[in-house]
């Protein structure tokens, strides 16, 4: 998402950047350099002192937190006893470090596992563009991950044709049928693919019929009346999925259910061949779009979708009252 570790009390054994980099943690025991045996995370010198140390964090995108996990994995004899997350709303040019910042406590003081995910539920209901990780001792931290929903500034939607499936505008994958090889979620994220393993792909399917088909549902933040949807399958050359279509709801979530009684009966898009290794723009006229729901056929890759549209009257409402409700 393009979160940044902007600032830390101190990384003499491991850098600061490991907390939020994408890949799973990793150690391979008696490996050593200048610095002393080689770590994939964060670690401190010991004897942190009193206030012990911290780590912050600027989000990919401004939004809602729901939990957060520190992740010690690989780290025993030298992980942190505990810790506190604070978070606060600053311009991303602003001094995070600066003594002013008002921070807010989100997470009181937790007792941390040892080589374990410590997962930790947040309350606060409020939009949040920074995180403090605050350790009461010195020691490691392997990844911290921020879990939530995007809040989007609704004034950036203003007079535009916005990516309204786009995870930094609020978009989300709500469900899919198969993610064997990868996460569905990688069809939403920001920029364009790295490699292969940046997108959505399913196992090959051995019930191929007509109508044999994968599935994933993207909802977006607010209504929209769509005008493109492009399929990329970008480095998916022998197993792209050959065919898409895409449907939409008008519909939502109830709290029963969730979206699995939503119908999927408006036509955005009819079954189309795609191209291997490619990025595929389509010009569609669809109004009142919620969600979508993409049935790639029978089964295969796909790097990125994007739904390009504007938000309608009633999107716009629910829009600035999300926003309103976060402040």
């Amino acid at each position: 998402m393009g979160g940044s570790v902007i600032a830390a009390s101190d990384e003499s054994f491991g850098v600061k950047e490991r907390l939020i980099d994408p890949a799973e943690p990793a150690f391979v025991p008696g490996t050593y350099d200048l610095r002393g045996e080689v770590v994939d995370g964060w670690e401190t010198r010991r004897h942190a002192g009193v206030d012990g140390d911290w780590a912050i964090i600027r989000l990919g995108a401004p939004g809602r937190i729901r939990s957060v996990d520190v992740d010690t994995r690989f780290f025993s004899g030298n992980h942190p006893t505990a810790c506190r997350v604070d978070a606060c709303v600053l311009a991303p040019t602003a001094d995070a470090t600066a003594t002013g910042v008002a921070w807010t406590g989100l997470v009181d003081e937790t007792v941390l596992k040892a080589d374990s995910h410590n997962a930790l539920t947040v309350s606060d209901r409020r939009r949040w563009t920074h995180v403090r990780l605050r350790l009461s001792s010195d020691g490691g931290v392997a990844r911290l991950r921020v879990h939530g929903e995007v809040i989007p500034d609704p004034r950036a939607w203003a007079d535009l044709t916005v990516e309204v499936s786009g995870l930094e505008q609020g978009g989300r994958v709500e469900w899919c049928s198969d993610g064997f090889y990868s996460d569905a979620g990688a069809l939403i994220a920001p920029g364009r693919p790295a490699n292969m393993g940046d997108g959505w792909e399913t196992r090959r399917r051995r019930d191929v019929g007509p109508d044999t088909h994968d599935a994933v549902l993207i909802s977006f933040a607010a209504a929209a009346d769509l005008r493109r949807i492009e399929v990329d399958t970008s480095y998916f050359v022998f197993n792209a999925s050959p065919e898409v279509s895409v449907l939409g709801s008008r519909g939502g979530p109830d709290g029963d259910h969730g979206w699995a009684l939503v119908p999927f009966d408006v036509d955005v898009l009819p079954r189309t061949r795609l191209a291997t290794d490619a990025r595929q723009v389509f010009t569609v006229d669809v109004r009142g779009v919620t969600a979508l729901r993409v049935q790639a056929y029978p089964d295969g890759g796909i790097a990125r979708i994007r739904a390009l549209g504007i938000p309608t009257p009633d999107g716009w409402t629910r829009l600035r009252t999300r926003w309103e409700e976060a402040s």
